[in-house]
């Protein structure tokens, strides 16, 4: 029988086993070897090279684990300023990508014995920005490239530079406009006066007669007693045509409606939240992690903590979940049924749905509750509203 070569089938496996990532416990960072079990890193430790490699190691075992920390810092915000740029994101999520590289070097080697002490001496050393949150520690890379840095000034340099022309182009409006109003000489508010009579036995007359002669006459009898103010208003000439009563009408009630709209479309955009979740409704699981005995299964919320986490319970099974909003989504019933709107200006208000536009990804809802029951609201998203427990809540208790 001829010997084993590279296309033998057991070749062939031992390369489909060596591909990837395996157990961390059975690699040595000094000879950089993956070992598959136990057996094969004991025969390692062992070995006349390894041997070797612990020999210059000992000698100086801090430059070698200083070398260690360097190259895995460097490799690390590498990825970070390669991947991410200045965004702010989640740690582990930078190191998971990290360890897909099969030659990368091992965290154990270095001078950090966990991901969160290296999180803190990267913003202790001012490579990122680092904050801490409930969801876990988050970073983002600063970047002090030469290179960087000039272009921000330039960018910096062109906003000032439009902020000045739009002075300069402002002031020169206000010079001619004063420079306008420099020859006329401003016009007088007129003033109103109350129409007295000098004697009880006096009397005003109004000549309304057409013609200016009349006019005139007219004028010039009542002067007696209206006084200059009363006059020049008299005389000020014809009025200007006013609009009809209708029109006037017509434009308040338009003016107004807009007013309502504007107001409506200011109130929805200041009253939304980043957080839907609520007791008592039905949602579904979209995450993975949890396996085909979870994803896409309906459950009910019975409890909410700290706004984005929430115990689920699954209708299936009667399992108890506590999964992040992120892994949930809303339920749209059938038309006819009852939801709960969870977002927007009628949050927490109970409707009826009654019927589902498609191409928009939105609802007609009537509302159930509330001082605004009865009405009917339309373009309510599909995340802004779920499923009501109602009869599950049965079931599932």
């Amino acid at each position: 029988m001829g010997k084993e070569g590279f296309l033998s089938p057991k070749a062939i496996g031992n390369r489909i086993k060596a591909k990837g990532l395996q157990k961390l416990r059975w690699y040595c960072q000094m000879c950089q070897k993956q070992c598959r079990d136990e057996n094969g890193f004991k025969c390692h430790c062992m070995s006349e090279s390894h041997q070797r490699q612990l020999l210059l190691a000992s000698e100086d075992p801090n430059k070698i684990m200083d070398n260690f920390s360097q190259e895995f810092k460097n490799d690390f915000i590498e990825l970070i300023k390669r991947r991410f740029g200045t965004k702010r994101v989640q740690n582990n999520i930078v190191y998971n990508e990290y360890i897909n590289d099969r030659e990368h070097v091992h965290m154990n080697s270095t001078q950090w014995e966990t991901l969160t002490e290296f999180t803190k001496w990267l913003g202790k050393e001012g490579f990122c920005k680092v904050d801490e949150t409930p969801k876990g520690w988050y970073i983002q890379y600063i970047d002090r490239d030469p290179e960087t840095i000039r272009r921000q000034e330039e960018l910096e340099r062109k906003k000032k530079q439009d902020l000045d022309d739009q002075e300069r182009s402002a002031k020169f409006i206000e010079e001619q406009v004063r420079r306008g109003q420099g020859g006329r000489e401003p016009e007088e508010a007129p003033v109103f006066t109350e129409l007295k009579r000098e004697s009880e036995e006096e009397k005003i007359t109004f000549n309304l007669a057409k013609g200016s002669c009349s006019s005139a006459d007219g004028l010039s009898k009542a002067s007696v007693a209206l006084g200059p103010s009363a006059l020049k208003a008299a005389g000020s000439g014809k009025r200007k045509d006013a609009p009809s009563t209708s029109e006037a009408k017509e434009e308040k009630k338009k003016s107004a409606l807009d007013e309502i709209m504007e107001m409506e479309e200011q109130k929805k955009r200041s009253v939304r939240v980043d957080h839907w979740l609520h007791p008592g409704i039905v949602i579904k699981v979209v995450t993975k992690r949890l396996g085909e005995k979870y994803h896409k299964k309906k459950g009910v919320i019975k409890e909410v903590q700290d706004k984005y986490t929430a115990v689920v319970k699954m209708i299936d099974s009667g399992d108890k979940l506590k999964l992040d909003q992120s892994h949930l989504e809303t339920v749209i019933p059938a038309p006819g049924k009852r939801v709960l709107v969870l977002n927007g200006v009628y949050r927490d208000t109970e409707a009826l749905l009654d019927s589902i536009d498609e191409r928009k990804f939105s609802a007609t809802l009537t509302l159930d509750s509330g001082r605004m029951k009865g009405r009917r609201v339309d373009g309510i998203a599909y995340e802004d509203f779920s499923k009501i427990a109602g009869s599950i809540m049965t079931s599932v208790t």
